[in-house]
């Protein structure tokens, strides 16, 4: 007989809200990709959809829907951690489903301005009610206090649990930086008459918020999810993720640079910028590298095998992604050549897959796992697991596909567009019409639907995964007995 049932009674408070912020994450995701897919066609067939679905628009929301799909998997994985590692009830829980109503209904009024009406004149009022046109953070006024106001909300719902309960060393880090991403989100709500000075601050969100905070907040979540997945000890991922918060005061600031070269900063900022970018991810792949060594020593048992392997998908994507990837096109003597072709595409999807989509989908089965009455999810489920190992593979190859593509796309594009024609109009139109770049775009598309029926594959999973089960998970530090 099955214990499997998908039954709330299995969750605590925090964990009920986090299964709501998962559902709408996974939503979106499915989401961007399809908006994706429209884009990249629009990018061979210009024709496709105008004036009806143009390209820009979908565009739009293929980026918002990616970013606001990943605030709300780690405002769900923080939720789902909160009372398991303070040891204690969740503090405003009514305050913290309420909140997720509002945020919910805010980002559907949100897309839906963005899908009907994105033409007309540009005025004060369209910049509180419509779009701010700034790139990747075009939500309207009211929403980006909104999106502050949610942000705070949860602070407090996660600080106050934590000071009713016990500290550590996760859950410190994890305040701290709670109160820098509903803060550094401030930098880009306001405007400046010098552009430069206005892309300046627009970089504070577009970076820091993104990229920074974001990569603190993985590191609470990676750390959390070795010792529920692999057993590992707590001193362990702990040090790694203090030498991350480490690192991050330093190579994420300073790797700032890597932008500020291009709007009127001072020439020094190029070669700091260029080095200390890329040094973001060495301490989450360390804790992962370390964790599964010294799970290795002590037993080894693990039994949620699809958590496991994306928890470890997440330290290489993020490794090549946001370090190898970043680190080889924010170099001062490449960039000068790649910044803005799909060189930086390239970069982008797989940085952002590999560093944050990963890590929530592993939580995200962490949580399904509870969800069924800590069902076991280890090897030889009674479907075989072939599901989660497709999804896996999908996924992986359709991101890293496409991330080939854009490279070869945009190789072609800073050969000919930069070096060749010296960034002028004419050398970025001739660019696109170079052979290996428009076959670079077709793989592209290619790839994009192998990634979109990853995800289909992925939450078909995600519903049925550990159904038909009778046996109960294992704990991972617990010593097996002898015989």
């Amino acid at each position: 007989m099955s214990i499997a049932a998908l039954d709330s009674a299995n969750l605590n408070a925090g964990q009920k809200v986090a299964v709501k912020y998962f559902t709408v994450a996974m939503v979106l995701f499915l989401a961007q990709c399809l908006f994706g897919m429209l884009a990249g066609l629009q990018y061979l067939q210009p024709d496709f959809l105008y004036n009806v679905l143009d390209f820009n628009v979908n565009r739009m929301v293929h980026i918002n829907a990616m970013v606001v799909w990943m605030l709300f998997g780690f405002i769900g994985s923080v939720y789902w951690l909160v009372e398991d590692e303070s040891g204690t009830e969740l503090v405003g829980a009514k305050l913290a489903n309420l909140n997720f109503w509002i945020l919910t209904l805010a980002v559907t009024v949100v897309v839906l301005v963005y899908l009907f009406v994105q033409t007309g004149p540009g005025t004060k009022e369209t910049i509180w009610f419509i779009n701010e046109g700034r790139e990747y953070i075009e939500a309207p006024r009211w929403a980006d206090f909104g999106i502050v106001v949610c942000v705070l909300i949860f602070f407090y719902n996660v600080a106050a649990t934590f000071m009713k309960g016990k500290w550590s060393g996760i859950s410190g880090v994890l305040v701290l930086d709670l109160v820098a991403l509903a803060g550094l989100y401030l930098a880009g709500m306001f405007y400046t008459t010098n552009i430069s000075m206005d892309q300046h601050w627009w970089w504070w969100v577009i970076h820091l918020w993104v990229e920074a905070t974001w990569e603190v907040l993985v590191g609470c979540i990676m750390a959390w999810g070795l010792m529920k997945t692999l057993g590992a000890r707590r001193k362990i991922v702990t040090t790694w993720l203090y030498i991350e918060v480490a690192l991050m005061f330093g190579s994420g600031i300073l790797g700032l640079g890597h932008h500020y070269f291009w709007i009127g900063t001072p020439e020094y900022w190029f070669t700091i910028g260029g080095f200390f970018s890329a040094l973001e991810p060495i301490p989450l792949v360390a804790m992962v590298v370390h964790a599964v060594y010294d799970s290795g020593t002590h037993n080894f048992r693990n039994s949620n095998h699809p958590a496991l392997a994306w928890l470890i998908a997440h330290a290489f994507g993020n490794f090549f992604g946001a370090g190898v990837w970043g680190f080889m096109h924010t170099l001062p003597q490449i960039n000068l050549y790649t910044h803005g072709t799909q060189w930086t595409a390239s970069h982008g999807h797989l940085a952002f897959f590999g560093a944050y989509a990963t890590i929530i989908i592993a939580m995200i089965y962490i949580a399904v796992q509870k969800w069924r009455g800590d069902v076991w999810m280890s090897g030889d489920l009674a479907d075989k697991g072939w599901k989660w190992k497709w999804s896996l593979g999908l996924l992986n190859v359709g991101v890293i596909g496409m991330t080939v593509a854009l490279l070869i796309s945009g190789y072609e594009q800073s050969f000919v567009e930069r070096a060749l024609e010296g960034s002028t109009w004419g050398g970025y139109f001739s660019a696109q019409t170079q052979p290996w770049f428009v076959q670079g775009m077709h793989w592209r598309m290619l790839f994009g639907w192998v990634t979109t029926a990853g995800v289909v594959l992925l939450l078909w999973d995600l519903a049925t995964i550990g159904k038909t089960e009778t046996r109960r998970a294992i704990d991972p530090t617990a010593t097996p007995a002898t015989t």
